[in-house]
């Protein structure tokens, strides 16, 4: 009977293999539940289960952390992002207009357990994209199609620029760069537009020609003036003594010449006459 018997187990020996084992996996569950990797372009807002919720007073950094095993670290993105958005919305006299927005925003990285706490992680749909459709129907509607076509598009990415950070600002996000991508109008206005802004360059260029035929006539005009006054000045000092004067000079200049010659002094004119030998 007692080779039946099942042997007696060593419940000290036992213990001792048990209870290490069993601490071995407490710590391996309690590191595994403890740490967190935070990678590169991001942040983590840590919440505290069993006192208080969100830590609003620190915002962890890339990198390896040890946090309780009962709290929870929610990690955010802090690279730019971009978000796009095509539009209709209403000119200054009513008219619909089609905008494609492309907005540059990436979170604060120092407020985003605040951002956390008060919006969550639909910040994207909750705010940043109802901001950006805010401002670009108040800002194209103080403008006209034509101005939205022609001369203003730099000023209304600048002004939706400015409305959307003033928006953004104040919840926790910050507003890179806005982007009007395109605008389109309807196909009428549209053709209206361009048919009157030729009409307008074909104009320019027609007071462009003018302007300078005007200039060209009124270039010839002081000219002509001009040599007339000289003719004018150089008649009045020309004497019948002067003209005879530089006669005589001019006549005196040939006698010094080498070729042969007859100087004849005084004809019926009162001026030298000169006779050549042939």
């Amino acid at each position: 009977m007692n080779q039946n018997r099942p042997p007696e187990i060593d419940t000290d020996k036992l213990k001792k293999i048990v209870i290490p084992v069993i601490a071995l996996i407490v710590i391996f569950v309690f590191i595994v539940k403890s740490s967190i990797t935070i990678e590169a372009g991001e942040a983590g807002v840590l919440f505290q289960t069993f006192s208080g919720g969100v830590k609003t007073d620190r915002t962890y950094n890339e990198g390896f952390h040890i946090i309780a095993p009962w709290n929870k670290m929610v990690v955010y993105p802090t690279r730019q992002q971009e978000v796009m958005e095509e539009m209709g919305v209403l000119s200054s006299n009513g008219l619909d207009i089609t905008v494609e927005i492309s907005t540059w925003f990436q979170l604060e990285q120092a407020s985003i357990p605040l951002l956390h706490q008060e919006k969550g992680r639909g910040y994207l749909e909750n705010i940043v994209k109802p901001a950006i459709r805010s401002a670009t129907r108040s800002v194209i509607g103080r403008y006209t199609p034509e101005e939205i076509y022609s001369s203003k598009r730099d000023v209304i990415q600048s002004e939706i620029f400015v409305e959307t950070e003033k928006i953004l600002v104040k919840q926790y996000v910050q507003t890179n760069e806005v982007l009007v991508r395109d605008i389109t109008l309807p196909p009428t206005i549209k053709g209206a537009i361009e048919n009157k802004l030729k009409q307008e360059q074909e104009s320019l260029e027609y007071e462009f020609k003018l302007q300078k035929e005007q200039k060209e006539a009124q270039r010839i005009k002081i000219a002509a003036e001009g040599k007339a006054e000289a003719n004018k000045i150089l008649n009045a000092s020309l004497t019948p003594n002067i003209l005879k004067e530089k006669g005589i000079e001019a006549t005196l200049e040939l006698s010094k010449s080498p070729n042969s010659k007859v100087v004849v002094i005084g004809n019926q004119d009162g001026m030298p006459l000169i006779l050549g030998n042939e």
